[in-house]
């Protein structure tokens, strides 16, 4: 999404004119002020007109220069309209963050909730919590707005598939696959925006669209990046969480992407923009270009040979806001040369209008809005912070168990040895596109709070570039009772505009790693923090290693829940939202290829656990608990029948022994219902997360993946006790397969359902309701 502004990052020329401009103000207004008479009855201030129509008369009223202010982020005042200047970009990934202009922290709002990294989120698979982080977001950004120190317009969540292990933005989304990225992004966007039909609490963004996944690789940088990217992996991985995003979740803006697609900048494409966003989704919202996109595929891509029909391309595509100065700067000429009309002006602000009339921003005083009373006292409170540690326990994933030596005691462990450049640290925690943590506690705190700890960080740094520390370190584990290595990547690592080199731990990590679970007198835990994958093979297979804990990045309360977790007063459910693979996985695979598939006479091994079939280190969807569950299937469907129109061409019709395609059958709300019998074995109370998997009829080996998820579901279950889970699978949606032309089918035969070690196998056949003739 929107990059930081630096030097680094973005042109000193974007910087520069947005300095010049110097639209807008700092305070977030409501337009309409009842007290202004030269306003307060004009049209467009009648809060019981039709938003439709105050927009369209509001428009009316706007020169041709205070339209073309208004295209862009920092939209510039109307002051004989009485509307003041709005920053459009604030950030909301896992909390009110400030790095977007919009949003800043002092006074009475010196910090807001900050929640785990998505990527750890994702790892609790757990769609209620999503939506309850999403609402405590909301509610703070609500009360800053109400402040004058935020935005209500938030470019939040990154729904992009995790695609390649090395890209350093991984950690900013729900993993890789495209069901979990989307039921996500639907969660969290109800949370933000509530749930008040056609009003919003606040606007979010799904970003960015499309393809996007790779930063800085090889010399190769998202400012001039072509992703060459097949019509089946488009329509069955990439577009399907923007799908959702749009047609499930009624998000309120999309954000296209830096990086071209198939030739063609995406904030530049008619196709993806007015066709498909807004054409074939309905999008109800507006479309916003990533920070000064149109700038880069003029400057950096040259794909226009002059400024004015870059920004003539952009808005004519369906662009309706420009993150950056561009078309504020160069649309009147555009206007004047007859490249674009103002009739598509009107139209983006028309889009964009009806989004700030749908917040309430024309609708008189922040006091008489439904959310007006959110003030200083509605953030970081008690319900809020526990909401924060709570996320963070259910996103951390428990790889490795021996023995089991896990979860420890704080009476046979009174001292534990606590090591490693991440042991003691408190930013590294919250991730990127954070703000400030209303307060941290490290994992050395956290571990505090249950033993007495010896502290060495072992290493400088996560870089951990010489082994100076590793005596002292030593010594430590040599006398605690137990050791834990609190170890792994941050920002340095992975990060927006930085790509990983490999999968490894990084320089002596993983030599201090193994010399202290040597010279440990008692278990060694392994902790990592990351976005991405990390190859611990070593671990894994060192006896001397009791356990490996994953905590991504787990926010501001990362430190209390890792030990919480450790020391057994919370029992691991994560699971792993991405695949880790072995370091081998890289060799000779590109971050540039975009293909999902394997290519097997290439060496090209394909991507993801819906399409790699290779060694692993751990597989998507991993993660151990302190209790055992067992699965029984107590009821499912043997066969369901998909009824289908035939459509006659010549002698032949749509429907074959193999696949009939989705857009020829009568889908409504067909589905299929799982109840399934969770037990939990154990001796202690847990929370089981409920994978469903599904592999398509045999057949199918150019079109399908080997297995797709279909269904997710988080169950708490009592020790010794059971729960029931009913499940249901949509089938038109969650069993179709793409084939190489783009086209989703759903593929006729035994479809075989996974649950743990339960396999169903349901037969799926067609049911024809007549020919059509064509």
């Amino acid at each position: 999404m929107a990059s930081i502004f630096s030097p680094s990052t973005v042109p000193v020329f974007f910087l520069l004119v947005l300095v010049l401009l110097g639209l807008g103000e700092t305070r977030d207004p409501f337009a309409c002020d009842p007290k202004d008479r030269a306003t307060k009855n004009l049209p467009f201030c009648k809060v019981s007109l039709p938003i439709r129509v105050r927009v369209k008369d509001l428009i009316g009223r706007l020169t041709l220069q205070e339209k073309v202010t208004l295209l862009v982020n920092n939209a510039a005042a109307v002051p004989r309209l009485g509307i003041k200047g709005y920053e459009w970009w604030s950030e909301a990934l896992h909390g009110v963050s400030n790095v977007g202009p919009g949003t800043k922290f002092g006074g009475p709002f010196p910090a807001a909730t900050s929640f785990p990294q998505v990527i750890t989120t994702a790892a609790s698979f757990n769609a209620s919590l999503w939506e309850e982080i999403g609402r405590v977001v909301s509610d703070e950004a609500r009360a800053m707005y109400n402040g004058g120190m935020a935005g209500l317009t938030y470019w939040s969540p990154n729904v992009n598939i995790f695609r390649d292990p090395r890209w350093g933005r991984g950690q900013e989304t729900p993993g890789e696959d495209p069901i979990l990225a989307g039921t996500y992004a639907v969660n969290y966007i109800r949370g933000l925006q509530g749930t008040s039909g056609n009003r919003l609490k606040v606007a979010a963004s799904c970003k960015h669209f499309t393809a996007y996944d790779l930063d800085n690789w090889n010399g190769i940088d998202r400012f001039h990046f072509n992703a060459q990217v097949s019509k089946q992996d488009i329509e069955d991985t990439f577009d399907v969480p923007f799908r959702m995003c749009v047609k499930e979740g009624k998000v309120a803006s999309v954000m296209c992407s830096y990086n071209q697609v198939n030739g063609v900048p995406t904030c530049a494409d008619p196709n993806l923009l007015k066709g498909r966003v807004r054409g074939q989704w309905r999008l109800n919202g507006y479309i916003v270009s990533d920070c000064d996109s149109v700038g880069v595929f003029y400057t950096n891509q040259h794909y226009t040979s002059t400024p004015e029909e870059a920004a003539a391309d952009a808005i004519k595509a369906g662009l309706d806001l420009d993150c950056g100065p561009f078309l504020a700067v160069h649309t009147k000429n555009a206007l004047e040369k007859g490249l674009v009309t103002e009739g598509d002006v009107n139209g983006a602000l028309a889009n964009t209008i009806t989004v700030q009339m749908r917040l309430g921003m024309f609708d008189g005083e922040a006091s008489a809005q439904p959310y007006g009373k959110l003030g200083p006292r509605d953030v970081c409170t008690a319900a809020h912070k526990e909401l924060a540690v709570e996320a963070a326990r259910q996103g951390i994933v428990l790889l490795k168990n021996r023995g089991p030596s896990l979860p420890l005691s704080p009476r046979r462990h009174q001292t534990v040895a606590v090591i490693g450049p991440n042991s003691n640290v408190t930013v590294t925690m919250i991730g990127n596109y954070a703000g400030i943590g209303c307060e941290y506690t490290s994992p050395l705190q956290g571990i505090g709070r249950y033993a007495k700890t010896i502290h060495e960080p072992g290493c400088t740094n996560v870089a951990c570039s010489n082994d100076k520390q590793f005596g002292s370190a030593l010594n430590a584990a040599r006398q605690a009772d137990a050791t834990v290595l609190v170890m792994g990547l941050d920002q340095s690592i992975e990060a927006e505009t930085v790509d990983r080199a490999d999968l490894l731990l990084p320089g002596h990590q993983q030599e201090l790693v193994s010399k202290v679970a040597a010279a440990s007198r008692g278990p060694t835990i392994l902790v990592l923090m990351s976005g991405g994958p990390v190859d611990v093979t070593f671990a894994k297979n060192d006896p001397k290693i009791a356990g490996i804990l994953w905590a991504g990045y787990p926010g501001q309360a990362g430190g209390a829940a890792i030990a919480d977790i450790l020391f057994g007063a919370a029992n691991p459910g994560g699971k792993l939202p991405m695949t880790w693979y072995p370091e081998e996985y890289l060799k000779s695979l590109a971050m540039t290829d975009m293909a999902m598939r394997p290519r097997r006479s290439k060496g090209y091994p394909g991507r993801t656990y819906r399409f790699y079939n290779g060694p692993v280190v751990y597989p998507f969807g991993y993660g151990l608990s302190y209790s055992h569950f067992l699965h029984t299937l107590a009821s499912a469907p043997k066969t369901v029948s998909v009824p289908v129109h035939g459509h006659r061409h010549g002698n032949t019709t749509n429907i074959s022994n193999k696949a009939i395609r989705v857009t020829h059958a009568r889908c409504g709300k067909l589905s299929v219902s799982l109840h399934i019998d969770v037990k939990n074995v154990g001796s202690k109370d847990g929370s089981h997360t409920l994978l469903v998997f599904s592999a398509p009829p045999a057949g199918n080996g150019h079109w399908a993946p080997h297995k797709q998820l279909v269904a997710f579901e988080k169950v708490h279950v009592p020790a010794k006790s059971q729960q029931r889970v009913k499940i249901n699978i949509h089938v038109c949606k969650l069993l179709s397969v793409v084939d190489r032309s783009g086209t989703r089918r759903i593929p006729m035969g035994v479809h075989n359902l996974h649950i743990g070690d339960v396999k169903h196998s349901l037969s799926v056949q067609a049911q024809t309701l007549g020919i059509i003739k064509s």
